[in-house]
């Protein structure tokens, strides 16, 4: 909300992100109730020109520019060696934790997760399963389209029980600065209402 707030490009909003990764860091339970559930975050930037990926460890992070076809993000790294931007310290400070020797090629989700980066996009999970629908629809998605991608139950895109998708968001970002931005939010938990 407050690269939305402060930034006028997506860029500049990954800017404000970061800056204030940088200051304040990131932390707190993902859950209301006594349960301790944390973290870290991962985000979708884009305006009418660009858009980018962020993800975060800690007060860590890497930025990978879109440049064409589907992206999607799922409660894990998805940035591997295609990395446009990253923390200043990121591959150091992995080093002096015994992460990465520093002469294989720097992969981000495979250093700083146990995520099985080959598998991600094989595996059924809802990274894999949005990643399918996403590329079923290439070239063709609408906003109603996505819609029906962020409702999907079988896929565990669209999460009840313990862990219930809270909102989603789809916005339609015209490259003509004439045409309107439109964007459309749940107004309820679940996206499929």
């Amino acid at each position: 909300r407050l690269g939305l707030e402060r930034a006028d490009t997506a860029e500049k909003a990954l800017t404000v992100i970061v800056d204030l990764l940088e200051k304040y860091g990131q932390g707190g339970n993902c859950m209301e109730s006594h349960m301790v559930f944390t973290y870290h975050n991962s985000f979708l930037i884009a305006d009418r020109k660009e858009a980018w990926v962020l993800e975060t460890s800690g007060k860590y992070w890497a930025a990978e520019k879109v440049e064409g076809g589907v992206r999607n993000i799922s409660n894990q790294l998805s940035i591997t060696t295609k990395i446009d931007r990253e923390h200043p310290e990121l591959k150091e400070y992995a080093k002096s934790q015994g992460w990465w020797d520093g002469k294989k090629e720097f992969d981000f989700a495979a250093t700083y997760s146990y995520v099985n980066t080959a598998r991600m996009t094989t595996s059924r999970g809802r990274y894999c399963e949005g990643y399918k629908l996403l590329n079923k629809h290439k070239g063709s998605i609408t906003s109603e389209i996505m819609m029906e991608i962020l409702r999907d139950k079988e896929s565990g895109i669209n999460m009840e029980g313990g862990f219930m998708t809270t909102g989603s968001m789809v916005s339609v970002l015209p490259q003509q600065p004439n045409l309107p931005c439109i964007h459309f939010l749940t107004g309820t938990p679940d996206p499929a209402r």
